[in-house]
């Protein structure tokens, strides 16, 4: 049977949580720059966001602690937000751009 690591199930969680404004999941628009998970069940986050003013920073950092903390065997999650390397859309994966472009079709 295939065991899961953590990391991996954090990674998955992450996948959840919707940038508002975009309306792309944050691993798919590069905003996650990286994670760790230790033996004791703690993670800490990386990531930066689309804006370093961005409004909705409070909630977004909130859901990724929240899916990080619903993986089982996690008991804590840390969520640094950096500011280098500068986010750019080079960053996002084609799934992103497509549900991006899908999003702004339906709303012309």
């Amino acid at each position: 049977m295939l065991r899961v690591s953590t990391e991996d199930a954090v990674w998955a969680a992450l996948e959840e949580v919707i940038d508002p404004e975009l309306g792309a999941n944050i691993v798919d628009l590069g905003l996650v720059y990286g994670l760790k998970a230790d033996e004791g069940g703690r993670v800490r986050i990386e990531m930066t966001l689309t804006i370093p003013e961005c409004p909705l920073a409070d909630e977004i950092v909130r859901e990724v602690k929240a899916a990080a903390s619903a993986v089982p065997g996690v008991h804590a999650a840390e969520v640094e937000l950096v500011w280098e390397p500068k986010w750019t859309p080079d960053r996002m994966n084609d799934q992103a751009r497509e549900e991006i472009r899908a999003r702004h079709a339906s709303m012309t």
